[in-house]
């Protein structure tokens, strides 16, 4: 038995995905957050000047 085979390929693959998918999910979230923040900022600046 090697252990390479396809279920063990398949699993590490999955359990790989299912890592860089929440990542990238945690940068889009990390990203409307900032883009949010910003947002306030200015409309905060803009009532100021």
């Amino acid at each position: 038995m090697g252990r390479n085979n396809e279920r063990n390929i398949k699993k590490h693959n999955d359990k790989l995905h299912k890592a860089q998918d929440k990542a990238k999910q945690a940068d889009i979230l990390r990203k409307e957050k900032l883009a949010e923040i910003i947002k306030k900022f200015n409309e905060k600046n803009s009532e100021n000047s």
